[in-house]
């Protein structure tokens, strides 16, 4: 699911719906900034909020400490790797981070491309690529990520009428300049990370690219533009992380249990 949930938002503790859309945790450590209003600096800051949010794990971060304290394999992974099994939500904060930065997806079939593989994209890819470019589309949508690293305002040129009432930048600010700006997300893999927008409001790639053209560039694209642009896009994704099993604790007869794991 291109490291998303394909949730309008998400799920958290007691099954409570979240006010906004999850951005995907795949090529995060390439943002400017982590969470829609930028709220976290980096990856590390990040990993601490969810866990203490009473709307998402509605942990503490004393009681994952002192849960992953209980469990000896921890203990001993922690010692290795910082010196003293001492932990704390600095290092598992630290830990997450890490394993984030390794959530990247390269080799899409664009990467290709701009690498010299002349065939890795058709003419209409090709086409909705100059589209993309000609109709300013890069203005935002720019970098490593194809995006993630600026702010924008939702609705530049025509009204956005959200779903969320989630207020961007300006919660972080405290500038009214700043309402409704949100971070650009990352356009790679965006054909597997629907639905789109800070409130999930787009269901399709052809529906996200009629809203963006509508309210950002004040252009309406033809229904072949459209399916041109949607087609260059589904050449942004790119090699999945993939996982084989996730380690649990030790089943009756001590021998590890593998669970199939992949996101």
């Amino acid at each position: 699911m291109g490291g998303s949930d394909n949730l309008k938002t998400s799920i958290g503790h007691n099954w409570q719906k979240g006010p906004i859309n999850s951005p995907t945790v795949l090529n995060s450590s390439l943002n400017v900034a982590q969470f829609w209003d930028g709220r976290a600096k980096d990856l590390k800051a990040q990993a601490g909020g969810p866990i203490a949010n009473p709307g998402e794990m509605a942990f503490t971060h004393e009681l994952a400490v002192s849960l992953l304290q209980s469990i000896p394999g921890y203990a001993a992974e922690f010692k290795q790797v910082f010196g003293s099994d001492k932990i704390d939500v600095d290092r598992i904060t630290q830990a997450i981070a890490a394993f984030e930065e390794t959530l990247v997806t390269p080799n899409s079939r664009f990467d290709k491309w701009l690498k010299g593989d002349k065939k890795a994209l058709n003419k209409t890819e090709l086409e909705g690529y100059a589209l993309f470019k000609d109709s300013g589309c890069v203005a935002c949508r720019n970098g490593a990520a194809v995006g993630g690293n600026s702010f924008q305002k939702m609705g530049v040129v025509g009204p956005y009428k959200a779903s969320s009432p989630a207020e961007g930048r300006s919660a972080v600010t405290g500038k009214d300049a700043d309402r409704f700006n949100f971070k650009v997300p990352t356009l790679r893999n965006v054909e597997l990370t629907y639905p789109y927008f800070h409130d999930g409001a787009a269901d399709t790639l052809s529906e996200a690219v009629e809203t963006m053209g509508r309210v950002q560039l004040g252009k309406k694209f033809t229904p072949e533009e459209n399916a041109r642009i949607v087609a260059f896009l589904k050449t942004l994704t790119g090699d999945q992380p993939s996982f084989k099993m996730l380690l649990l604790p030790p089943s009756a007869d001590n021998t590890p249990r593998p669970t199939p794991f992949d996101k």
